[in-house]
């Protein structure tokens, strides 16, 4: 485990703008299969144990409505891409909201462990390091629930990550 709290042994975050938007980066090496990630990614009942509630469609083309635990997001989605088990393409709104964020998640298999890269495109650019931070505790709560564990106290955690991402350059794309 390294010092800073937006990287972990086997997790990383950054922080990127292009276009007048932000972009949240975040890879992760994940010690299972990627057929289980890929279920914890796309199963209603697994992600209502880690990452929140879904109503709808999870296949391509497919609408849905969540609220995330960890960040209280609540909104609705569309599936755009769903390539099992390596890729998924959502975009998303927050409830109330007009603005549209891209949620893209790739899986990448190596043995046993599966690489997950997980990129949000579109976050507002003053609102960018709460994204980083909330973005972290959900792949951070996936790698909980992989390995059998809760979910963290994501407002404590959150309140850890936010000073680091906050500090952190934000690279342009």
């Amino acid at each position: 485990m390294t010092d800073k709290p937006h990287e972990r042994a086997g997790l990383s975050g950054s922080l990127r703008a292009a276009d007048g938007k932000g972009i949240v980066h975040i890879e992760a090496c994940l010690e299972v299969a990627i057929e289980e990630v890929w279920s914890a990614l796309s199963d209603p009942k697994q992600l209502g144990r880690w990452l929140g509630a879904f109503e709808g469609d999870l296949r391509a083309g497919g609408a849905f409505r969540a609220r995330f635990f960890a960040s209280e997001w609540e909104g609705s989605g569309f599936v755009e891409v769903c390539n099992p088990p390596q890729r998924v393409l959502v975009r998303m709104t927050e409830a109330g909201a007009t603005d549209l964020s891209t949620m893209e998640v790739t899986l990448d298999a190596d043995g046993q462990q599966t690489q997950l890269v997980v990129e949000q495109r579109g976050v507002p650019l003053d609102q960018l390091a709460a994204y980083g931070a909330g973005a972290q505790v959900h792949v951070e709560d996936l790698a909980s629930h992989l390995a059998g564990r809760e979910r963290c106290d994501a407002r404590a955690r959150w309140g850890e990550l936010f000073p680091s991402y906050r500090s952190k350059p934000i690279d342009p794309a």
